[in-house]
């Protein structure tokens, strides 16, 4: 398992992580250096729909699609992650053709382009650390590291892939995988 922090990387929560704001989350880790580390949770839906936090944008209505629990940070503003071949050039690239950004008309070409391969996921708020305060959630052994995967962030159900990733990294984790939400329930 890699063990560098970087952008590209999924930090997957520790079965013991506690914390409400990530307990079994899997975060897409979208930067990271010496200022601290910006994210967004991928498997948090939420009950609300895109065309909810963003009426003004009417190729949004009626589309189905969800919004996502990005994080506790900023819970007002939504932001947008990307993946495909041609990206706004105030987007940032995150890794294998995902990027972050925030232009619209780059989510009117996908939803009205036939056949396309490109993909948009919206998120209320993001997921924030300080400087060296990630490396020391690390060091307590609240998250584990592998390479984000593009599939698990915009075609998997959102609700198993905390689980899916637990049963890849061995037997041992393999019993959490379908842990309830809060273990008192079990």
């Amino acid at each position: 398992m890699s063990t560098e922090l970087r952008k590209g990387m999924f930090l997957i929560a520790a079965p013991g992580l506690r914390d409400p704001n990530f307990r079994q989350t899997v975060v897409l880790l979208c930067e990271h250096g010496p200022e601290g580390a910006l994210g967004v949770i991928v498997n948090r839906p939420t009950a609300m729909s895109i065309s909810e936090a963003l009426p003004q944008i009417p190729v949004l209505e009626g589309t189905g699609h969800v919004l996502y629990a990005g994080g506790p940070v900023q819970t007002n503003q939504v932001m947008l992650l990307y993946r495909g071949d041609q990206f706004p050039d105030n987007a940032h690239h995150v890794f294998d053709g995902v990027c972050l950004g925030g232009d619209i008309g780059m989510v009117e070409r996908i939803l009205t382009e036939t056949g396309t391969k490109e993909f948009f996921r919206a998120y209320l708020g993001y997921s924030g650390w300080g400087p060296g305060q990630l490396e020391g959630e690390m060091k307590t052994g609240s998250w584990m590291i592998l390479p984000a995967d593009p599939q698990a962030v915009f075609e998997k159900d959102p609700t198993r892939v905390w689980g899916d990733i637990l049963c890849t990294l061995g037997e041992a984790y393999q019993p959490y995988a379908e842990m309830p939400f809060d273990p008192s329930c079990n």
